[in-house]
């Protein structure tokens, strides 16, 4: 399998994850499923550390470290909010307002692999944060979609998916969280990922357009990198 490198250096390497491709290898997976630390192990023959994910099937820019010492130095990065994430998504209807904030309690079922909104805390809940951004809307299979982009503060299992979900906006493809058109993919991807190189001192920003079946939803329109949230 072909793989999209952004970035690649002695410390780190940036890499697009394709759809259906594990961030990493999961024993609760059965058969043969790709994983991107195999992938780029093999393809840069070199040792590949995970810091961070994205689920199955999500596209979108990753960063994956070189040795334990850069993995150590991401890892830190990530658990105090130092991996800057925006994606696109296309959305079942429109969200109102336009752009906003979405703010929610989440418990995710391990057993059934699936978020729930909640409105209160217990254990195993954890707060989800994101900001939001409408880029255009049009017609699919009679039904109005948006394309929105999307700031994650917080990096909860299915977070976008089951928060937007929760206000009646399914993500197009999405029949796990309530999508009833039919879609031949999940049209979420993680857009661009920025960051402070934690050995250099620079600031790196790295991103990606959508390719398949979403990218072409949306291609007409010259909206995947303008502004926004």
């Amino acid at each position: 399998m072909e793989l999209l490198l952004l970035h690649n250096e002695k410390n780190y390497v940036v890499a697009v994850k394709p759809r259906g491709v594990l961030s990493q290898c999961a024993s609760s997976v059965t058969g043969n499923v790709p994983d991107m630390v195999k992938l780029l192990s093999e393809r840069l023959q070199a040792d590949i550390f995970p810091v961070h994910r994205l689920d199955r099937e999500t596209a979108g820019v990753m960063v994956y470290a070189k040795n334990k010492r850069a993995a150590a130095a991401f890892s830190s990065l990530a658990a105090q909010n130092g991996l800057d994430k925006r994606y696109l998504a296309a959305v079942t209807g429109t969200p109102e307002p336009p752009s906003g904030e979405m703010r929610d309690l989440l418990y995710h079922d391990v057993r059934k692999n699936k978020s729930y909104v909640v409105s209160r805390k217990r254990a195993g809940v954890k707060e989800a944060l994101l900001d939001y951004a409408l880029l255009d809307t049009r017609m699919y299979a009679e039904s109005l979609i948006s394309l929105v982009r999307i700031h994650l503060h917080t990096g909860r299992t299915h977070q976008i998916r089951v928060q937007f979900s929760s206000r009646k906006l399914p993500l197009l493809g999405d029949t796990r969280y309530g999508c009833a058109l039919k879609a031949p993919e999940l049209c979420l991807f993680a857009e661009s990922l920025a960051f402070c190189d934690p050995f250099s001192g620079e600031e790196k920003r790295f991103s990606a357009q959508p390719d398949g079946f979403f990218g072409e939803l949306f291609s007409d329109k010259a909206t995947f990198c303008g502004k926004g949230v």
